[in-house]
């Protein structure tokens, strides 16, 4: 099922889930590097986030816990080659609680990023024990971005537990959403009516 709203300009309310999904085709047509918000990493996201992430970027390391990202804009065809690749190591069955399928992923939006530990190789899910990890749970919501996938929330949010992914929203809704105590996934549903 194709997600929606699926224009462009309804980034913020774009439910993409297991269930909804971009089109192959659908891409960002303005992607930043985010060098631009400060950080050293091969990755893009939409422009219209990138002041955001400077300033979240920014006010992490004033608080001694500076951040890096490990993933930031996939293509359709990035997201497929990453979800076979973990079919075929760890089965179908692993991947799919952890990986989503191509045109489901909201990396592909471009507003999307997993941050990191700056200077750590990669992160998992003991990152959220780590001055940056702490740091973002309690604070990346007022610089808008949302954790998509929080902890005891699976049958919510059908996948496992992310603490590093967080989808940028503005912060306004990012607000909204932290306020109503929902997933993303349930916050955008809701909005659907």
């Amino acid at each position: 099922m194709l997600a929606t709203p699926a224009s462009y300009e309804d980034w913020q309310h774009t439910l993409v889930d297991t269930y909804y999904a971009l089109k192959p085709s659908y891409a960002p047509r303005d992607l930043v590097a985010v060098a631009e918000a400060g950080f050293r990493a091969p990755y893009e996201v939409r422009e219209l986030a990138a002041p955001d992430l400077k300033a979240l970027r920014d006010a992490a390391s004033a608080a001694n816990s500076p951040l890096g990202i490990a993933a930031a804009y996939r293509s359709y065809a990035q997201q497929s080659s990453l979800y076979h690749r973990r079919v075929r190591s760890e089965g179908h069955e692993a991947a799919v609680g952890k990986t989503a399928r191509p045109g489901h992923s909201e990396h592909q939006l471009g507003t999307t990023v997993d941050f990191k530990t700056l200077g750590a190789a990669d992160v998992d899910r003991s990152w959220e024990r780590t001055p940056a990890g702490e740091w973002m749970a309690a604070n990346a919501w007022t610089y808008g971005f949302v954790q998509t996938y929080p902890r005891s929330a699976t049958d919510r949010t059908c996948y496992w537990y992310e603490p590093w992914h967080y989808r940028y929203f503005g912060r306004d809704l990012a607000k909204q959403m932290h306020d109503s105590g929902l997933t993303v996934r349930e916050f955008l549903w809701q909005e659907r009516g």
